[in-house]
């Protein structure tokens, strides 16, 4: 009986150490027309920690690169808005992008 308990227990133990890394770290970004031409991003991640220093490319209609940037101490971007089609990603590595596209920007 005693080794069924610690079975279970074990059992249990290790499928919440394998759940919680996978829901521990989604990322979020979102990005506001500001007015007057400006556009301003913020990103940050599920589990509350800071997405200061992510790198932030803004696209034109092709996909190609027209602006390299990221976020800032506060977790912000802010960047004039191209001519054009547009959009914005949030690239904090593999599994961890956002894009975020110019008819989503309000």
């Amino acid at each position: 009986m005693q080794l069924r308990r610690l079975t279970l227990a074990t059992s249990a133990a290790a499928l919440l150490a394998l759940a919680a890394p996978a829901s521990a770290h989604t990322p979020l970004f979102a990005c506001y027309d500001m007015g007057g031409g400006a556009i301003l991003c913020e990103g940050g991640f599920s589990d509350g920690s800071s997405a200061a220093g992510t790198a932030v490319h803004v696209l034109d209609g092709e996909g190609e690169v027209v602006l390299d940037g990221e976020l800032n101490a506060n977790s912000e971007f802010e960047f004039e808005r191209p001519e054009g089609a547009y959009s914005v990603r949030f690239d904090a590595g593999e599994g961890h992008r956002i894009e975020v596209p110019q008819d989503e920007i309000f």
